[in-house]
């Protein structure tokens, strides 16, 4: 391995953890000698490579997830993935969607955020309260490839908070097929049917293509 071959555009260690894990499960990296060493050192982020949070300025998931990925191409020359997620309320047109973790303001605070939503459907009953976690993952190539994958987690709004675990909207979506909410499950429990797992376990195929020098701008091991 001679270095960094893929850049997740973000600063959160917890989530470059996650897509090295499930890289490490693809049976093509394995088959071609990949270790969770090897992976460590190709797949890295984007404060490591020296780059600055970008702003979101898109309007859709997507256009978050392209805006991120390409700035740190721009920065690296290296491919890159980033997502962008929230959460899309039916009643509400699918609000508060790309503003979810400022829904109550610039300087708003998961709790506040979640306050709000809840004040916002006080008179909405449970056969109308149908809403989803979104996630758009997207990888982007030094050449100008782009591909996004999407991934969603439905469920429905709680009336009012239930669990510790999680963060954001978790305490009120009670996924479908459940009696919990999503701060109520375990995190294997959640990991598993997660938005962001979903977007990207669609997106890895993609991203292996890239590891192993057989899609756009890859790279070897």
């Amino acid at each position: 391995m001679s270095g960094p071959r893929l850049v997740l555009a973000t600063h959160n260690p917890g989530k470059v953890r996650e897509l090295r894990a499930l890289l490490g499960a693809d049976p093509d990296l394995t088959a071609a000698g990949w270790t969770p060493e090897g992976l460590d050192a190709a797949v890295v982020d984007a404060g490591s490579m020296g780059c600055a949070a970008v702003p979101e300025t898109g309007v859709t998931f997507t256009e978050n997830s392209l805006l991120k990925a390409r700035a740190v191409v721009d920065r690296t020359g290296l491919p890159a993935v980033a997502d962008d997620s929230g959460l899309a309320v039916d009643v509400l047109g699918g609000a508060p969607g790309i503003f979810s973790a400022r829904w109550a303001g610039v300087e708003a605070s998961d709790s506040r955020n979640l306050d709000l939503l809840l004040e916002q459907l006080a008179e909405v009953g449970p056969d109308h309260r149908s809403a989803a976690f979104v996630c758009a993952a997207s990888l982007v190539t030094p050449d100008g490839t782009e591909t996004t994958r999407l991934g969603r987690l439905e469920g429905t709004l709680l009336e009012e908070p239930r669990g510790e675990g999680g963060f954001g909207y978790d305490p009120i979506l009670r996924p479908e097929g459940y009696d919990r909410s999503c701060a109520e499950l375990t995190m294997e429990e959640k990991n598993a049917i997660s938005h962001r797992a979903a977007a990207f376990l669609a997106l890895r195929h993609d991203v292996v293509e890239v590891l192993l020098g057989r899609g756009p701008a890859g790279g070897r091991r």
